[in-house]
């Protein structure tokens, strides 16, 4: 398996496996149960530790894919600047699994407090790599792409997503 194989293949695993550790330490957080709050840390730390090897992939994914027709180098530096701040998000979840998993171990007591900030952090960590698989995505099946990107403008702003509706009376506006 080459790098680009492996980016396409695990890119999926921390997205998929933050969102299933979401779910598990929620209910672990809600039942009290630290043995299921255990379980999802050391799923976090898992994604985080994963996430290494994948970003450190998709240098080489680029190269691959950037000068196949229908690949917008945009999109690709989009979502390499995106990935660049994802993997720093990860990192720190990672972190802080690690230091909430040694306070419940050790039953510290701001275990519980530092159990739901995690909880926040990864919901953003989970957030953020959505819209990163997203744009990744974006890369090839053009079915998914906005209609700016599709033409080959436009900026990727993961905080400023305009309907097709805006963007129609934006060009009309344009056009007066």
């Amino acid at each position: 398996m080459d790098a680009v194989h492996f980016h396409l293949i695990f890119t999926h695993f921390p997205i998929v496996g933050t969102l299933i550790g979401i779910f598990i330490f929620g209910y672990g957080l809600y039942a009290k149960n630290e043995s299921i709050q255990k379980v999802a840390l050391v799923l976090f730390i898992a994604m985080a530790a994963l996430t290494i090897p994948v970003y450190l992939s998709g240098e080489q994914a680029e190269e691959t894919v950037e000068h196949l027709p229908g690949v917008n180098e945009h999109i690709i530096e989009n979502h390499e600047e995106l990935a660049e701040k994802a993997i720093w998000l990860m990192g720190f979840l990672g972190f802080l699994a690690l230091i909430s998993l040694i306070a419940i171990s050790k039953r510290l007591a701001f275990a519980r407090k530092l159990g739901i900030i995690t909880f926040i952090m990864s919901l953003i960590t989970f957030g953020v790599f959505a819209s990163l698989g997203n744009l990744g995505g974006q890369i090839r099946h053009t079915e998914i792409r906005n209609s700016n990107i599709k033409n080959g403008e436009g900026d990727f702003n993961l905080f400023d997503k305009k309907t097709e509706k805006e963007e129609h009376e934006e060009h009309e506006d344009d056009d007066d």
